[in-house]
């Protein structure tokens, strides 16, 4: 199935916000385990899990092409939700393998295939 831009930027857009709430929700469960926040925390952390299960049933595409091609976007918030929220910069390699990743998913997802 082609996609015209919007439909890229709309896919793009639901890859975002799923990683967010997987990031999101795993942190709050992690703050919870971890370092002793309050059990509302993991509820709260749980519910935006429940999202992230969501998000993605709107990609147009099948299931295994799109958690395929999720895993890149993933690597790609893993290193910035690092960056910004815990502070450690990413280097050069992280860099790279981002960029790595995120060809993948433009491959997997957004290649023009034969009808």
């Amino acid at each position: 199935m082609q996609m015209g831009t919007i439909g890229v930027i709309t896919s793009i857009c639901y890859f975002v916000l799923a990683g967010l709430c997987e990031i999101g929700g795993g942190y709050l469960v992690w703050l919870w385990l971890r370092e002793g926040k309050p059990a509302w925390y993991a509820l709260v952390g749980a519910f935006v899990l429940v999202l992230y299960a969501i998000i993605p049933t709107f990609q147009p595409a099948h299931f295994g092409r799109v958690y395929a091609a999720y895993g890149g976007v993933f690597i790609v918030l893993s290193i910035l939700w690092g960056w910004q929220v815990d502070r450690i910069e990413p280097d050069r390699f992280d860099i790279l393998g981002g960029i790595v990743a995120l060809l993948g998913v433009m491959i997997i997802m957004y290649w023009p295939r034969p009808s």
